[in-house]
């Protein structure tokens, strides 16, 4: 799941878009480059998520920053899908 685009389901951040940075057994973590920025990963149950599978993945989740993940966002709005 890392590298992809997912929208959060449930809790005060529901329907904003992050981007998986990491992930173990049951959580994954999250980042949208702007409050959740890569050293403050958001941490999320994996059922509380929604994979955008339309998006490419993002190969190096190493390297990435905050503005990549900031415009990988806004490239993802900007294309016709609206935030929920």
């Amino acid at each position: 799941m890392t590298g992809y685009l997912a929208y959060s389901l449930s809790g005060h951040d529901k329907g904003r878009i992050y981007l998986i940075l990491r992930e173990d057994e049951d959580y994954v973590y999250l980042a949208d480059g702007d409050v959740r920025t890569i050293d403050r990963l958001k941490k999320k149950n994996k059922k509380h998520i929604q994979i955008i599978k339309k998006m490419t993945r993002v190969a190096d989740t190493e390297s990435v920053t905050n503005e990549e993940v900031k415009h990988l966002i806004k490239q993802y709005c900007k294309a016709g899908q609206e935030v929920k």
